[in-house]
């Protein structure tokens, strides 16, 4: 009988995981137990100092790690490297500011999330909960159990690991999207399809995991490469079950043909959650990917690399030309994050020795772009005839001459919209930059054409909006106008740490780039 041996664990590697999850657990005692005045104050007291924890552990693990002390943890079923924690930070950062925009409120005091989650939309029984005052406070720590998935998925260095942490990550924001605290039945519908499609995105890339571990007996990425480059036969086995794998990978950067729920759960999930899923997960799902195709796949590169090129080509294309005929400024963002997606996956298509730190930089410039943009979205408002707030203004037209009522704010989405088109001076720019030069150096300078070709095309529906919200007059508008409201102390902060990021990346990008070098690197 064999004796089992247990794992010597590097606790300190797990930090960051153990104060999100921590946090998380903490979260659900105090919406139990804590004294329903201040409950919600607590919670988002716990909610942002939690991941401004990780990054003060992440800041302490890159000086032990980065330039030497590399290793896996855990029987080598997690990495810690300097890919995992650039990777890391990035996410914890996203959460830092996206949670500040969840939490804040609007001038009369409402959230964006339903009073009653359980509550059936239109029922009496939340139209009472509503007059009550109740507040949904467990969009806290469902927050922080999503984000603590997000961090293990740079890390993960096994299929097994890497499906939990899918999952880990899913769960809560399936829940978080059917929040929305108006168009109730639109949330709810979203967070279906997002369910619905997402088990089905887990059933493939569970049969993948399966068919790597009868190719290669293993679930330890360094194994799999080994079983690719020592012939073992079946190698058919291998590509199709890696390609399932990132099948699941892939739905959750909404590439296409795998974006089907991108524009539906963008519009109806509650819009803090969008912001704050748009620019996570996406760069949660993107740190596995890299990961699994530079120490898992580099020994399939000739039989995954056309179907990567395919993938990324299509999302380019399909993403910038729905984009053009949106009338909806969530639904046109939400294709535009399909765009981004295969610009993205420029960046590491052809496993560039650049690739890696390209991609970090990239994700880093969207993401300040992608939470700025959507927290503008939350306050730009529409009203009754009684003067009263009503919900969202997301039709287009509705942004006519909203340059002239709120020069600023309007001048920060400007900003986000011309880092999205990769304009000069903003992130999006050197983000775009630094992905097609890497994807040059690795020889996919055909990728580099389109990709070019594609930004000058998308640029077309972020000056759009930029031209309605400055050179139209609201009168000139088929729909009811629409204002901003003033934003919370926690919006404004969210918004000018975005637009700072956004400016800084743009104009002084050294710094960053210098550190991202040395996070090119994957430990096995």
């Amino acid at each position: 009988m064999t004796t089992f041996v247990a794992p010597e664990i590097d606790w300190a590697a797990l930090t960051p995981v153990l104060v999100t999850v921590g946090a998380g657990v903490l979260g659900v005692f105090i919406a139990a137990f804590a004294p329903a005045a201040r409950r919600r104050a607590i919670q988002v007291v716990v909610a942002l100092l939690a991941p401004l924890a990780v990054l003060g552990v992440l800041a302490w693990r890159w000086t032990e790690v980065v330039g030497g002390g590399e290793s896996t943890v855990v029987a080598g079923q997690l990495a810690e490297d300097g890919f995992t924690l650039a990777s890391q930070m990035i996410i914890a950062l996203i959460a830092l500011v996206g949670f500040a925009v969840m939490a804040s409120k609007l001038p009369g005091g409402e959230e964006a999330f339903a009073p009653q989650g359980a509550a059936a939309p239109g029922s009496a029984y939340e139209e009472a909960a509503r007059k009550a005052g109740l507040e949904q406070t467990e969009v806290f720590p469902l927050a922080l159990f999503s984000l603590a998935g997000m961090l293990v998925f740079p890390m993960a260095n096994d299929l097994l690991v890497l499906f939990v942490a899918l999952e880990v990550l899913s769960l809560p924001l399936y829940v978080l999207t059917a929040l929305a605290r108006r168009r109730r039945v639109l949330s709810q519908e979203a967070a279906l399809k997002y369910f619905l499609l997402g088990a089905f995105s887990s059933a493939l890339f569970l049969f993948g995991v399966a068919l790597l571990f009868g190719y290669s007996a293993s679930l330890t990425y360094a194994e799999v490469n080994t079983a690719a480059t020592a012939s073992v036969g079946m190698e058919g086995m291998g590509v199709v079950g890696l390609l399932l794998v990132l099948t699941g990978l892939l739905f959750k950067i909404g590439a296409v043909p795998f974006h089907a729920w991108v524009p539906d759960v963008y519009q109806g999930a509650p819009t803090p959650v969008t912001g704050f899923m748009a620019a996570a997960t996406k760069t949660a799902a993107f740190a596995a990917i890299a990961r699994l195709l530079y120490v898992a796949a580099p020994g399939f590169t000739w039989d995954l690399e056309p179907v990567l090129w395919v993938v990324a080509i299509a999302s380019m294309l399909v993403g910038t030309v729905l984009a053009i005929v949106q009338t909806d400024v969530k639904r046109t963002l939400a294709y535009s994050s399909v765009a981004h997606a295969g610009f993205a996956l420029v960046a590491i298509v052809a496993l560039p020795e650049g690739g890696p730190n390209a991609l970090l930089f990239y994700l880093l410039a969207y993401s300040f772009a992608t939470v700025g943009a959507f927290a503008v979205v939350t306050l730009v408002r529409e009203r009754d005839a009684a003067g009263n707030v009503t919900g969202e203004a997301t039709h287009l037209s509705q942004w006519a001459g909203l340059g002239r009522r709120s020069p600023w704010l309007a001048s920060a989405m400007a900003l986000f919209l011309l880092s999205f088109a990769g304009i000069p001076l903003t992130a999006g720019f050197l983000g775009k930059f630094t992905a097609f030069v890497a994807a040059a150096e690795g020889g996919a300078w055909p990728l580099v054409v389109v990709a070019v070709v594609a930004s000058i095309a998308a640029a077309f529906f972020y000056v759009r909006l930029i031209v309605l919200m400055f050179f139209t007059r609201p009168e000139e508008s088929d729909k009811p106008g629409a204002e901003a409201v003033a934003p919370g102390a926690l919006t404004r902060v969210a918004l000018v740490a975005c637009a700072a990021g956004t400016l800084v990346l743009g104009v002084w990008p050294t710094p960053v780039l210098d550190l991202l070098a040395q996070a090119a690197r994957f430990v096995a």
